[in-house]
């Protein structure tokens, strides 16, 4: 049984997915999707035995590398929420990776700071990582892991800007 369709209309697009050959205009995002819950579950792997996840260290990359920084600014730079940063520095606090720090002049603000053992542990985690991160792209040719890191970097940062 088909369905009468009135002329003069386009056909019914395809059905989504994020197979590949996918032409759907949304197959791009699917597949970023896919990629970021595969990347993030082997980046999970390699935190866990330090007793962190993904949204600590995602605070933790930022103080690293800007230095001391207000919540308001860690909640544009991770792309979280204002409660979710304050329960993830609340974290850090707690396992002595980070600590809050008045800001001369406006005793409302605090800034975040990373402790010693918050850097031992960003670059332990670095190390934890590096096993893991060969896996993910096991698959890839040679120099397609550079090309698809250098393709996502233009992509999440158009015109060289910060996302």
């Amino acid at each position: 049984m088909t369905a009468d369709v009135p002329q003069g209309t386009a056909p019914s697009p395809a059905r989504v997915t994020d197979r590949p050959g996918d032409v759907s205009p949304f197959a791009l995002g699917l597949l970023l999707r896919r990629a970021h819950w595969r990347a993030a579950s082997v980046m999970e792997e390699a935190l866990r035995p330090l007793g962190i996840e993904l949204r600590h260290f995602a605070v933790l990359i930022v103080l690293a590398d800007r230095g001391p920084t207000v919540q308001r600014d860690l909640v544009a730079a991770t792309g979280s929420d204002k409660a979710g940063i304050m329960r993830v520095v609340d974290d850090l606090e707690r396992k002595g990776l980070a600590v809050r720090k008045s800001v001369p002049g406006d005793r409302r603000v605090r800034a975040v700071e990373i402790t010693p053992q918050g850097v031992e542990l960003f670059d332990a985690a670095h190390v934890a990582a590096e096993p893991l991160a060969e896996r993910l792209v096991a698959d890839l040719g040679t120099g397609e892991a550079r090309q698809l890191a250098d393709l996502l970097t233009r992509f999440a940062h158009p015109s060289g800007g910060e996302a």
